[in-house]
């Protein structure tokens, strides 16, 4: 199938299997007149890395998963794949902490500046 077809199928840009293709995510093959051609088993490909993607993890983890993967969100216990995946969520956990902190700052922030609005506007003794 072409490129215009699979991106119908999965629903996903032609621009985002390009790129896809250039991270190794998927393959493709040329026609002489220099189209790119997939097979139907791409389809189910695109749609594990959209999970994966999903769940966070960058396309250079994904890139070394993706061969373990046999369903969207199913993985064999592949070399290194257990190691990879509990890196992710440490960098998710601490994305998160991270995240929690500046809304907490911002929380801070907002309860001052409408004391600091509520002050200004009292009228004065």
């Amino acid at each position: 199938m072409l490129i215009g077809e699979l991106s119908r199928r999965v629903g996903v840009s032609e621009r985002l299997l390009r790129y896809y293709e250039r991270m190794e995510l998927i393959q493709s093959e040329r026609r002489a007149n220099g189209y790119r051609e997939y097979d139907d088993r791409t389809v189910e490909t695109v749609r594990r890395v959209r999970a994966l993607l999903a769940a966070g993890l960058p396309t250079r983890v994904i890139r070394q998963i993706l061969p373990c993967t046999f369903d969207e969100a199913r993985l064999r216990p592949c070399p290194g794949v257990l190691t990879s995946l509990r890196d992710q969520l440490n960098v998710l956990d601490e994305r998160a902490a991270e995240l929690e902190a500046a809304r907490r700052l911002l929380r801070r922030t907002i309860a001052a500046t409408e004391k600091a609005a509520a002050n200004a506007a009292a009228p004065a003794d």
